[in-house]
């Protein structure tokens, strides 16, 4: 009989002695075939890629669209990909719902997503916390995308009530079993995407354990399951690099935070040394986001006008269904700064439901295209149509002043204040302690050292 090796390489989940094995989560027992002193032998997986030769099929893509809940449907994906994303990621799906309700699959997934040359490559990414559901759920995906990716990362209040997401950050065995569940027992790639917690060393040994259960890779949220909303702050690139640096040699590894710019990508990747970079609410706000072919301003910030009416010709091509119910979400998310200047706009998208027509989308489309318009008869607009670029930041990257009939950068507003200044103030007080922890001369510095070995 072919017997293949389970190589588990964490602490966490096996440890291996000159006699004897311990083994956590104990294997099924139709799972264990033979045990010979310090190996254990499984059943042979369905036959996977390697995570290096997953990446290289789908392209070896380094700016990647998340995945996000009324966020990046087939239309969104289309459309982002128009500007420079080379990989995206389907909605968060509930493995039992799509495992168990067929009109929930046919409504969630049309015709067209997944389909070879228009929406690929894909990963699909489903949410759950049983094993076996998963399984069936990720089986109705097999042949519309590239890969299958577990959400450990989301931090909501229905990810705690449903128990899975971020929540599941302290249930290592059941974390295990799912991705191992899908590695042995699903005919295509599993991928996972996880959060950090605050100390160091337990954020790389969960990020081992994901691997050693069979993630072909890992995406990684610079973020502690606490940092939402008002407490959103700035993803840790410091801690992102410690994992990438002690993940096995050939891991691949892609990371999420803080990417407000085109040059954040480059930036992100030289620093963190990750194999791909991904955005959720920077893309939401402006997909040009991943736009790092050249210098075009229509690209890097499109125009509203023209942007939406693309975004509204894709959307129509996708027909009825998701693309459509979403259309009024991007329209708020994207045009956000437009909308507080143009109220009255603001007041006709939001009359959109799910029974408007093409007819009455098509009237608001026209209706932002006549606003934009009578902006740019004015004489002095190639003076105002300018993108400024202020200086470098201690961050590392520059702010854009950006006329606000364009796209812009993401920024959350906290308690009111703008989000540069939080952005500001946040790394002031990160800088700050920074220098007060750093050693006063060479001799504390060599102590330091010492005390870590």
């Amino acid at each position: 009989m072919f017997l293949t090796l389970r190589k588990i390489c964490t602490p966490s989940i096996m440890t291996v002695t000159e006699k004897r094995t311990t083994l956590l989560p104990q294997p099924k027992e139709e799972e264990l075939i033979e045990r010979k002193s310090d190996i254990i032998f499984t059943t042979p997986p369905v036959p996977k890629a390697s995570g290096f030769q997953l990446f290289e099929k789908l392209g070896s893509p380094t700016k990647i669209v998340a995945p996000m809940v009324d966020g990046s449907e087939l239309a969104w994906r289309i459309l982002s990909r128009r500007y420079g994303a080379e990989l995206c990621y389907s909605p968060m799906l509930h493995s039992r719902l799509f495992s168990e309700n067929e009109k929930f699959r046919k409504t969630i997934l049309s015709p067209l997503d997944g389909k070879p040359g228009l929406d690929r490559p894909l990963i699909i990414q489903f949410c759950g916390n049983d094993p076996d559901t998963l399984l069936s759920a990720a089986k109705h995906v097999v042949g519309r995308c590239d890969a299958v990716d577990i959400n450990f990362g989301c931090p909501q209040g229905i990810a705690k009530r449903g128990h899975y997401g971020s929540f599941l950050m302290e249930d290592w065995d059941l974390v295990y079993k799912l991705i191992h569940k899908l590695h042995t027992e699903l005919e295509i790639p599993v991928t996972a995407k996880i959060r950090v917690f605050e100390d160091w060393s337990k954020s790389l040994d969960y990020a081992k354990m994901c691997l050693s259960a069979g993630a072909q890779f890992l995406t990684v949220h610079g973020r502690t399951r606490d940092m939402k909303g008002q407490k959103t702050g700035i993803a840790d690139w410091n801690l992102i690099r410690y994992i990438r640096d002690n993940l096995p040699e050939g891991t691949i590894f892609f990371t999420n935070g803080n990417i407000l710019y085109q040059d954040d990508v480059p930036r992100c990747l030289k620093e963190t040394k990750c194999n791909g970079v991904m955005s959720a609410e920077g893309n939401l706000t402006n997909p040009g986001i991943f736009w790092t072919q050249n210098e075009n301003k229509d690209k890097l910030f499109p125009r509203v006008d023209k942007f939406v009416r693309e975004y509204f010709e894709v959307v129509k091509q996708c027909g009825e269904g998701e693309s459509k119910r979403c259309f009024k979400t991007h329209l708020f998310k994207s045009l956000q700064t437009f909308l507080t200047m143009h109220t009255d706009v603001r007041a006709e998208i939001a009359t959109i439901n799910r029974k408007s027509s093409w007819d009455e989308l098509e009237r608001i489309v026209k209706m932002i295209e006549k606003v934009v318009e009578d902006i740019f008869k004015k004489d002095n607009i190639e003076e105002l149509d300018t993108i400024k670029v202020e200086n470098l930041e201690s961050w590392g990257g520059r702010y854009r002043d950006v006329p606000y009939w364009r796209l812009q950068p993401h920024f959350r507003r906290i308690n009111g204040v703008d989000g540069r200044s939080v952005i500001r103030q946040i790394v002031k007080q990160k800088d700050s302690k920074r220098k007060a922890d750093e050693p006063a001369d060479e001799e504390d510095s060599q102590n330091k050292v010492r005390r870590s070995e």
